[in-house]
């Protein structure tokens, strides 16, 4: 077996790591920072901190915060219109999942001479235009490990991955300030995307001895923290191993790949606009009970890494403790579940069957193959 795994080739850490901006920008010799955010970050102050250490660091900067959350192809196409015009030395993404993956397109699209749609239809062309710093400001996405960008298909009504090893970001900046007052409803849902992440990592086909040790820890991190995240906002030191928690997860996708929880979320997002770290909650542990008797030695060695009390328990008990820890994560952060609170109807149920089985990309990557009437019966779980 061959394998590899990329990671940013730098990661600064722990509160106040924002200023580590400052020797990026010297080391880098940048003159001006394209700066991309989105209005609700604007509004919390966040990006003020940013705007402060480029001001101290004589740095001139140009903002672009008309950013849509889980966006289209076609609002990357209108960002990169107002970029193209910008001239800059290093791209900054400071925000979440969709800020992120923007900010990576942008940093392979700006003054290339081909298009996201082109990049849709061949992800290969993509070739790295300009350098990124990302400073993720949720608790979940991973974007900022990753070699993905995700964007919607609005006239497919699903979502797609564009993936190339471009897209890697060079900077990381993990500062557990980014996501001190983050609501407790994103704690929860980007929370328990991360979660997903590592978990799906663990028990992909394409899981590695490299993208297992980030996954397993990654995993471990989340499930040891993640409550103690959503109900006391004051804890930084659990608000910090969740931010660890997410980056590992990030990095497990490089290595190894998600699987059918988020290749069923896409069509759930791309139609119904839920968000992606609620979408995959939703379905989360119905698809890994799914999975069970194809990856339970895999959840059981996760069990024996979180909770190595139940050493003496069965494989069986084990992986239903993963299970059921997943399913109650998702009861405690109060995560909504039922798909008609959604405006998802047992009519539509057809069109999430054949839009799920089309994300072939994911569902390659699962243990159990999944037939038509298994993804309908996934479905099914979460409409009645």
């Amino acid at each position: 077996m061959n394998y590899q795994i990329k990671i940013p080739s730098c990661i600064y850490g722990g509160e106040g790591s924002i200023k580590n901006v400052t020797s990026v920008i010297e080391q880098e010799s940048v003159k001006k920072a394209v700066v991309f955010t989105d209005k609700g970050i604007k509004n919390t102050g966040l990006l003020d901190i940013l705007l402060e250490v480029l001001k101290q660091a004589h740095t001139e900067y140009e903002v672009f915060d008309d950013l849509t959350p889980e966006p289209a192809y076609q609002d990357i196409e209108r960002v990169m219109k107002q970029v193209e015009g910008c001239k800059g030395d290093i791209i900054i993404a400071i925000g979440g999942g969709s800020v992120m993956d923007a900010a990576k397109l942008c940093s392979v699209l700006k003054d290339a001479n081909y298009t996201v749609k082109d990049l849709l239809q061949d992800p290969t062309l993509a070739k790295k235009q300009i350098k990124t710093i990302m400073i993720p400001t949720t608790c979940g996405t991973g974007s900022e490990a990753t070699c993905n960008a995700i964007v919607a298909i609005p006239e497919e009504q699903s979502k797609k991955g564009i993936v190339n090893a471009s897209m890697i970001p060079d900077y990381v900046i993990l500062d557990a300030q980014m996501i001190k007052k983050l609501p407790k409803s994103i704690v929860a849902a980007t929370g328990v995307d991360a979660l997903a992440h590592c978990v799906e990592c663990f028990t992909s086909k394409k899981a590695t001895p490299l993208s297992d040790l980030y996954a397993m820890y990654g995993a471990k991190l989340i499930f040891q923290n993640i409550r103690e995240a959503y109900n006391n906002a004051d804890n930084m030191e659990a608000k910090s191993n969740m931010l660890l928690g997410a980056f590992y997860g990030g990095i497990a996708i490089t290595g190894s790949g998600t699987t059918a929880v988020h290749a069923l979320s896409y069509p759930l997002g791309g139609k119904y606009h839920i968000a992606h770290g609620v979408s995959n909650a939703i379905l989360f542990a119905h698809v890994m009970e799914f999975n069970k008797d194809a990856c339970k030695h895999r959840l059981a060695t996760l069990c024996d890494a979180i909770e190595p009390t139940l050493i003496s328990k069965s494989i069986d008990e084990k992986a239903q403790y993963i299970i059921e820890q997943i399913a109650d994560i998702v009861k405690v952060t109060n995560i909504p579940t039922d798909l008609k609170e959604f405006g998802v109807k047992m009519e539509d149920l057809d069109f999430l069957v054949d839009a799920g089985s089309q994300q072939t990309r994911l569902l390659v990557n699962n243990m159990k193959e999944l037939s038509l009437n298994d993804i309908r019966e996934i479905y099914l779980k979460v409409l009645k």
